[in-house]
């Protein structure tokens, strides 16, 4: 990605798509800031394409968003109301609320599915048809996944987002009189997740913070650098989910001024690096 951006769009998909591209991904959801790529974007230099010949269709990773986008922006198109758009991933173990082991890949129409990656077996009386990657396996996640589709139901899913929201929402509020540290907003729809850095001005880092708020007060936040070209950015990563309950934000918030207000007044010359939690995308 280029310097100064997170995402990318038609500007930095279209020159490299040629005759030999057999299709795009576009990200809804990234792990690092939360944000989508321009898939309206994207879906429309596509089609243009498509007009002068050149086919190439779009994949949508939705990992992380598919189970967020369609309860908090519905109105916002990035799945198969794009022309464009053949297939989508989304995980059951994060937004999906299920513990990990449970994935879905969909597909707009069977054209989409070779014949060549179907296994077709005639097993205990009955044919059945399979194209996963585990022929056998334990179905807990899959019981797991079942019981949250029956008992929240789309009703139930979006009040689970919203609740995610109003506490992330709260926790901008709070953070964001910090004069320490600066928030990341975006125009866009963006994971019930809170992305700061902390000013250049101050005498400490962010490793210093997260880690003062991990071996003093017990929080495991992850602090990282972007991507090439915006290496220089050190961020961190704070993902509101369901537990992250408003309590347990206020109690956060706490923290980070006290821990603030510590480390403005600490000599960190002579101090060895602090633990970081390195995180992952879940």
């Amino acid at each position: 990605m280029p310097k100064g951006k997170t995402t990318v769009g038609p500007e930095e998909l279209g020159p490299l798509i040629d005759e030999n591209t057999i299709g795009i991904v576009a990200v809804v959801g990234t792990t690092f800031t939360g944000e989508c790529d321009d898939v309206e974007g994207l879906d429309k230099m596509l089609q243009e394409l498509k007009g002068k010949g050149l086919e190439v269709p779009m994949h949508i990773d939705a990992a992380s968003g598919g189970f967020v986008f369609p309860f908090s922006h519905p109105d916002f198109e990035w799945d198969f109301r794009l022309d464009s758009v053949v297939s989508i991933n989304t995980s059951g173990h994060k937004f999906g609320l299920v513990y990990p082991g449970i994935g879905w890949l969909l597909f707009r129409d069977e054209a989409q599915l070779p014949e060549d990656l179907v296994f077709y077996e005639d097993y205990l009386g009955e044919k059945d048809a399979t194209f996963t990657l585990n022929f056998s396996g334990s179905a807990s996640f899959v019981l797991a996944q079942y019981y949250n589709f029956v008992r929240l139901g789309y009703n139930g899913y979006a009040s689970v987002v919203r609740a995610m929201e109003t506490n992330c929402k709260a926790m901008a509020e709070r953070l964001g009189q910090e004069e320490a540290l600066e928030i990341f907003e975006s125009d866009r729809p963006v994971l019930p997740l809170l992305i700061c850095k902390v000013r250049d001005e101050e005498s400490f880092d962010a490793s210093h913070l997260v880690g003062e708020l991990a071996r003093r007060r017990g929080w495991l936040i992850p602090a990282y650098d972007m991507p090439p070209d915006n290496q220089d950015q050190k961020i961190i990563r704070m993902l509101v989910k369901l537990n992250q309950t408003r309590e347990l934000v206020d109690a956060l918030c706490d923290d980070y001024h006290d821990s603030i207000e510590l480390l403005r007044s600490t000599d960190l010359s002579n101090v060895k690096d602090l633990p970081v939690h390195s995180g992952s995308g879940y």
